[in-house]
């Protein structure tokens, strides 16, 4: 048995409140006021009241409960009006059987022209018209409501749909960029081996470090910005090690808020583009990396010359594929929250990145 949420709850008691207002405002006050205090009303006029309140409910949840996801939802336009046509003609039918059962209509005459004759063939024009409107309000009303909650259906599967796809692109972007990193650190790892046993035995324990942030919290979807600046500057510590004079390296980082929180290795791609292309063995070259945080928004820069690599070296057959998925990470993360911003200044041969996010 489905329970009832909130939601649903509400959404009862909004039919209850609407079809009570409807009941006391057309079909309760409005007859009341009719020369109030000279005639009164016989019983037959309220007997049609009910009735004619609950032909109208009826017509009300079975126009928005079967005929319109039957035949209107399904294209069948035609057809729909066809079957408000004839409902029409049923519900002016039913109200004269049941005025003519009832001797309704005899009583009322009675009432209002007690000196006339009553002519059981002559109706009131006005009064079936008013019926007939109810039936027009009854049938829009239940027409807009049904097509209303279709849309918010649809519109709630939509929506879980792209929660869906974003939480799979997401994890295989995550996927993507793990192997990535793996490749890059372990090369760097294996060139200290030639060049320093202690220094490379070093670089495996920081390593082991950051696999742990890597196994744990890349997985969800949020982690401390704090953890993720002490990630970094492990992996940046992790650089240094194969480093030479040459390299300058000017880092500045602020210390983050114990509050906030970003989506895990969004920055690492980013550090990995700068020892990548900004470190040559022959040449001097500076490699910048700044971090700042004003309140909830985080600014990060990056600097680089650009050297070529070697053609045979795994890392030049690499097609970007990080700095790729952290675009489209950022998109789907901190849509309209961020802005990413890179280009070479062929002036000095640097490439450099400014990247801003809105974490609140």
């Amino acid at each position: 048995m489905p329970s009832l949420t909130p939601k649903k709850n509400l959404s009862i008691l909004v039919h209850i409140l609407g079809w009570i207002m409807l009941c006391v405002v057309l079909l309760i006050l409005s007859p009341l006021s009719w020369r109030m205090g000279e005639v009164a009303l016989p019983v037959q006029f309220w007997w049609k009241q009910i009735f004619l309140i609950s032909l109208l409910i009826t017509i009300f949840y079975t126009n928005s409960g079967v005929i319109v996801p039957r035949i209107l939802l399904k294209g069948k336009n035609y057809l729909y009006i066809l079957v408000i046509l004839a409902g029409a003609v049923l519900f002016y039918l039913m109200i004269v059987y049941f005025e003519q059962f009832s001797l309704y209509s005899e009583k009322m005459h009675q009432v209002f022209n007690p000196d006339r004759p009553f002519n059981p063939n002559k109706r009131w024009v006005p009064g079936d018209v008013f019926q007939l409107l109810l039936y027009l309000i009854s049938i829009g009303l239940s027409t807009s409501v049904s097509l209303v909650e279709k849309w918010q259906k649809d519109e709630a599967i939509r929506r879980e749909l792209d929660r869906q796809r974003i939480d799979t692109e997401l994890s295989y972007l995550k996927a993507q960029i793990n192997p990535h990193f793996f490749f890059n650190t372990l090369n760097n790892i294996y060139a200290l081996t030639n060049l320093d046993v202690s220094k490379a035995q070093e670089a495996l324990l920081k390593l082991s470090r950051m696999m742990r942030y890597v196994l744990y919290e890349n997985q969800k979807n949020e982690t401390l910005l704090s953890k993720e600046v002490k990630f970094i500057e492990d992996y940046m510590e992790l650089m240094k090690m194969r480093l030479s004079h040459k390299v300058k390296l000017n880092i500045q980082i602020d210390e983050p808020k114990d509050d906030l929180v970003i989506a895990p290795m969004l920055f690492l791609p980013f550090l990995e583009n700068c020892f990548k292309h900004g470190i040559s063995s022959q040449q001097e070259s500076e490699i910048l990396i700044k971090m700042e945080i004003m309140g909830e928004t985080v600014f990060f820069e990056t600097k680089n010359h650009i050297f070529p690599i070697n053609p045979d070296s795994p890392e030049a057959k690499e097609n970007g594929i990080g700095l790729v998925n952290t675009k489209r990470r950022l998109s789907l993360l901190y849509p309209e929250k961020h802005r990413l911003k890179f280009g070479k200044d062929e002036s000095t041969n640097q490439y450099w990145v400014n990247l801003t996010i809105n974490l609140a």
